[in-house]
């Protein structure tokens, strides 16, 4: 005999930094939530498995983060966002020719956002949902099967067992299971790049400057962290063309650190490296649609992009803000087709014209001929120049009117 489902107003299939964000915020907005994933959440930075990236928060994300009850756990840990560094180094040598500062101080009296590991903050997430009565984290388990109807969702998990819900969000990953079973395609762009992730000590501070240096390949980023065993510490994201990534990830620590001193230009002294290396293959995609009967995709599943400017989880924020308005205007009709089409259109825009942007970007970072690379350079020092530029383009990038 077949038990019963269980009844819940949302399925959230995908555990990582989304997913676990969505559950704390739909549960401390009253709603019953079960958030499911196939991967017990690593919650220790020093564990197997554990990952290596981290995230900024811009300024936006820190009002659904205070409303998921979520931002006075995360705050202690952070590192903020002061200045935003580009430094071109594609001259004849990896010597800085070109450094220039956006300061949120030119339009804010808030730092641009602050830092984290993501696997403080799975931690941290993990430990507010234990506070959220109405909120089932199941971990290890997967979202297997996914029917929908006009009125409601049903959905079998991995261990057996049904769900009937009223919306069913997928947050599962930019292979997403959700997106797949609801017949939702993805266009996807490879651009032969991969990023190696870790954090690294140096002897000179970096005063809260986010620092990214363009050569060829992709950027190499450095991004503030609180300091670590009483050393300044840093976050890196290091883009290269497949190859040389995989090369860089496979060489001895001395040899790689030798490596990134060079690439970095030596702009916080030696580094030496912390962790392990996590290395993530780099792809632009966008689902066709955003929604479809019964189902809202949201994060990776819905946007995937490279990791320039910290739009990625800050545009997954903004994906949850806008479903969390959308549930109390549509409290009495929660998962309907009228809600997830209005979801679609107030999201769709924005991550269109965000995609665009990050895909410019990136293409200008890979760039390797020298005229090129003199190009980029030009460009920058000319946007800089020119301050209601430089502020307009640094109100963008948080997402700020």
């Amino acid at each position: 005999m077949t038990a019963e489902p269980t009844q819940t107003d949302i399925l959230i299939s995908g555990g990582g930094v989304a997913g676990l964000t969505a559950a704390c915020a739909f549960g401390s907005a009253g709603l019953h939530v079960i958030c499911v994933d196939p991967a017990p959440p690593v919650t220790d930075g020093a564990a197997a498995g554990a990952d290596m990236r981290s995230t900024a928060f811009l300024q936006p994300a820190v009002e659904v983060l205070e409303e998921a009850g979520l931002w006075a756990r995360l705050a202690p840990h952070a590192a903020a966002l002061q200045i935003m560094r580009i430094v071109d180094a594609g001259g004849d040598t990896p010597v800085a020719r070109l450094t220039r500062d956006f300061d949120a101080a030119d339009i804010s009296d808030q730092p641009f956002g602050w830092n984290l590991p993501n696997w403080l903050l799975r931690r941290e997430m993990v430990a507010r949902l234990d506070e959220l009565p109405n909120v089932d984290f199941r971990a290890g388990v997967a979202t297997t099967g996914l029917v929908t109807r006009r009125n409601e969702a049903r959905v079998t998990l991995s261990d057996g067992t049904h769900v009937q819900a009223k919306l069913v969000i997928g947050a599962d990953g930019r292979d997403s299971f959700i997106r797949q079973a609801a017949g939702i395609p993805a266009k996807i762009h490879r651009y032969g790049q991969k990023a190696l992730a870790f954090a690294v000590t140096h002897p000179i501070p970096h005063e809260n400057v986010s620092t990214e240096v363009h050569r060829s390949g992709g950027p190499f980023t450095l991004v503030p962290l609180p300091d670590r065993d009483g050393q300044h510490c840093s976050a890196i994201v290091w883009m290269e063309r497949g190859a040389e990534a995989d090369r860089l990830a496979t060489l001895e620590k001395d040899a790689f650190e030798a490596e990134m001193f060079e690439r970095s230009t030596g702009i916080l002294g030696p580094l030496t490296l912390v962790t392990r290396r996590a290395v993530w293959p780099m792809r632009m995609q966008h689902a066709e649609r955003l929604a479809g009967e019964r189902v809202a995709l949201i994060a990776e599943a819905a946007h995937v992009m490279p990791p320039i400017g910290a739009q990625g989880l800050n545009m997954s924020l903004a994906d949850i803000r806008c479903l969390l308005d959308l549930c109390r205007k549509y409290e009495a009709d929660l998962g309907s087709t009228e809600m997830l089409t209005a979801y679609h259109r107030a999201r769709w825009p924005e991550i269109r014209a965000r995609i665009a942007g990050i895909d410019l970007l990136n293409r200008a970072s890979m760039l390797a001929p020298r005229p090129l690379r003199d190009l980029r350079a030009g460009a920058l020092g000319a946007i800089y120049g020119l301050k209601p530029v430089r502020r307009l383009m640094m109100r963008a990038g948080l997402g700020l009117k």
